[in-house]
């Protein structure tokens, strides 16, 4: 979720320039640029495929748009307010969808919610929601807002990713946690309705200090993981930087988040460099501006989709939103799981390359883009992928779903 404050910028030296130099020739792809297969009417949310796709081989090389639906403002849904939606997944053994809210309790306890989305080859038919679960803290209460934190204690929730095992159909979710009151991130695991089972252990390097400008930034923590296609292991990432590992993105300057991979008991197996890129353009003058990573998703054992969002606003206020959608390549990259800071030493990063700048879609307004998952398998046999906003409660905002066909020959470099 994004933070509408000033940032404090640094002066410092350029990571932008390391991540261009490593990164594989980008790739744009617009809508309009690629043939429509016309396929029978098959409404793919109701074609069932094997268990939770473990195991599952997939391509990427390009996304055709197939079309977008839309949540309305403050959507009412067994008495919660629907909004906030900053992860999703598709569960292919239950035909279902599960869908993360990052309302820290304001509205309504923290939870996340069940849907059926209804598209195919030809476009986007509807979305219907079928449940809610409340997630539920070790103690079986749910999660505290900041004021019922202060009386009664426990964790203010900012969740922004969710994910289904892959072995059990369990949940496994990720949280932010609060710098300003001293709470680290946390990648914990619960039952199917939302009860807990346990929590990752937090490697010491994320975690916040109350004195030092060390560990996690406030709100540019634990924004993406996904499970790799086995089960076995997981993958968080960072939104942005470290304290110790350099400053935030600026207009003219990139920066280096990591992503951890941690297998089932929280080990951590590798880490790796990512770089975010600098923000695409400049905010009006005394304005805010990001960029970070917002969501992951596994393609196979060491290449992930990653999504960068970026916020950059204007002289009256409004947010325009940059979106990105990045493949990257771990093979090759170095473990920097011991490495303290990324501003000291020797590593490699990953490499990345542009998958779709969803900018170049046309859409009437692209909103905050921070859930990424694979769908159901088309009619003509390919993937298909779902993005969905986080409209941050805010009436200016929409939560919107796109929906994408997964193309698996290289898209043409435009010239």
């Amino acid at each position: 979720m994004k933070k509408f404050k000033l940032p404090k910028y640094f002066n410092v030296l350029s990571v932008a320039a390391l991540s261009a130099c490593l990164a594989l020739s980008p790739i744009t792809i617009h809508a309009a640029e690629q043939k429509v297969l016309q396929e029978n009417d098959d409404h793919s949310s109701e074609k069932k495929d094997g268990a939770n796709n473990v195991n599952e081989k997939r391509s990427v090389k390009s996304l055709r748009f197939i079309g977008e639906k839309k949540i309305p403002f403050n959507e009412n849904f067994e008495g919660t307010t629907v909004g906030g939606l900053s992860g999703l997944r598709y569960d292919s053994k239950s035909n279902t969808w599960v869908m993360i809210s990052d309302d820290r309790s304001s509205y309504n306890p923290a939870r996340f919610y069940n849907a059926r989305l209804d598209y195919n080859i030809q476009g986007f038919q509807s979305i219907q929601l079928t449940g809610v679960n409340f997630l539920k803290q070790a103690d079986g209460s749910v999660y505290p807002n900041q004021t019922q934190y202060t009386t009664h204690g426990g964790e203010v929730p900012d969740f922004e990713s969710i994910n289904i095992d892959p072995l059990d159909g369990s949940i496994w979710y990720a949280s932010e946690g609060d710098r300003s009151l001293g709470l680290n991130p946390f990648v914990k695991h619960a039952t199917r309705d939302g009860q807990y089972l346990s929590t990752l252990p937090l490697p010491e390097i994320f975690k916040v200090s109350p004195t030092q400008e060390t560990g996690a930034r406030n709100n540019l923590s634990f924004e993406g993981s996904t499970f790799a296609p086995d089960g076995k292991s997981l993958w968080v990432a960072m939104e942005g930087p470290l304290y110790q590992d350099g400053p935030i993105p600026t207009p003219n300057s990139g920066a280096l988040s990591r992503i951890t991979q941690y297998d089932r008991k929280g080990n951590v197996l590798g880490q790796y460099a990512y770089p975010v890129d600098s923000i695409p353009t400049t905010p009006a003058p005394g304005k805010y501006a990001d960029n970070g990573v917002s969501e992951i998703l596994a393609v196979n054992n060491h290449e992930l989709l990653t999504v960068e969002r970026s916020g950059v606003q204007g002289a009256d206020g409004t947010f325009k939103n940059y979106i990105r959608i990045y493949e990257i390549d771990l093979n090759g990259a170095s473990n920097i799981s011991h490495i303290d800071s990324l501003q000291e030493g020797k590593f490699k990063p990953v490499k990345k390359r542009l998958i779709l700048d969803l900018n170049t879609l046309g859409l009437s307004k692209l909103d905050n883009i921070e859930g990424i998952s694979w769908g159901p398998k088309l009619a003509n046999g390919n993937d298909s992928l779902v993005l969905v906003s986080d409209n941050n409660f805010n009436s200016s905002q929409v939560t919107q779903f796109l929906a994408f066909e997964v193309l698996s020959k290289k898209a043409p470099i435009k010239k």
